[in-house]
């Protein structure tokens, strides 16, 4: 992780259960445009290091916004950024993205559930700032748990936002069916929010645009079964080979023999630890890859993902 001392400025609290932070760079220097979709690797007061979507528009150089919920079950990450305040100095990494803008859409869908909201902040911005034809649908219990709702309802695309408050996940289909109803095979959909939320949105979609062209970005790990795991060989381009006990992960494996890999979340959400497969067949278990990444058999997330062959040769991003 690249280390940005970055500065808290403004506070503000969207939801009860939700704040937002603007960042500068102490070291006075703009940030470079980010690719809409793109998170940051921050770390708070307490040493966790969490990622959180960037939600200010991606050309704006003076500063950086995130928004963070916070969690019941907090380990230290999100209950320490609720405790900053303006002034303090935090920790981030370069913006990376796991979700971005695909050109040649002919119509872009974006579809957000409570904090899902955002990333697709980002890329509403980024759409309506090219010109292209897109719609937000956001999904919130209630006008009180929403985020960025004044913004939704004033911003210069707000004629392309529908919000729907307070209706259930099973009543929610009709209404992303219609605003799927003049998409095509060329139409991309992205959604954010909790993992239920998420497979429905897909599950109704994926018939429409194509799997491939559904785009979900993903806050928790997914639950994996571990039970029929076995070992197998991992070798590295360089040609040095380690053998993965079934109830040891590559990225454990290879940190313990002093093999550098650049790693954050360590739950196959955040993707920076995918690297690439030179041969042998991955058994994909993470969050992070796309549809197509994962089809393509020719990258893996080394912190939660095995392998279907005997042998993978992989090499390190």
């Amino acid at each position: 992780m690249t280390d940005i001392k970055v500065r808290v400025t403004q506070i503000g609290v969207e939801a009860p259960h939700i704040r937002t932070l603007r960042l500068v760079r102490e070291d006075g220097r703009p940030f470079e445009p980010y690719r809409a979709g793109a998170h940051v690797d921050v770390v708070g007061p307490t040493g966790v290091l969490r990622q959180y979507s960037l939600c200010s528009p991606p050309s704006e150089s003076g500063s950086q916004l995130i928004a963070v919920k916070l969690e019941p079950d907090s380990r230290g990450g999100s209950a320490a950024l609720h405790q900053v305040g303006e002034g303090d100095v935090l920790t981030i990494g370069e913006p990376r993205n796991l979700v971005s803008v695909v050109d040649g859409a002919d119509h872009h869908l974006l579809v957000a559930g409570g904090i899902g909201i955002t990333p697709m902040l980002s890329l509403a911005y980024e759409l309506h700032g090219r010109g292209e034809e897109f719609r937000l649908v956001y999904f919130a219990r209630s006008r009180e748990d929403a985020a960025f709702l004044d913004l939704l309802e004033t911003a210069g695309f707000a004629d392309r936002v529908d919000i729907h408050l307070g209706v259930p996940r099973a009543d929610q289909v009709p209404l992303v069916r219609d605003a799927l109803e003049t998409a095509t095979t060329s139409s991309h959909v992205y959604t954010c929010g909790p993992a239920g939320f998420m497979e429905q949105v897909t599950a109704v979609a994926a018939p429409v645009v194509g799997e491939r062209n559904v785009h979900v970005e993903h806050f928790e790990a997914a639950e994996i079964d571990t039970s029929a795991d076995s070992s197998f060989t991992v070798e590295l381009d360089t040609g040095e080979s380690f053998e993965i006990p079934a109830d040891r992960s590559i990225l454990s494996v290879l940190t313990d023999n002093g093999i550098d890999v650049f790693t954050s979340c360590e739950e196959g959400i955040c993707g920076s630890c995918v690297s690439g497969v030179l041969d042998g067949v991955p058994d994909h278990r993470d969050n992070c890859l796309s549809a197509a990444d994962k089809d393509a058999g020719d990258q893996m997330a080394l912190c939660v993902s095995r392998a279907k062959s005997p042998k993978l040769v992989i090499e390190l991003y």
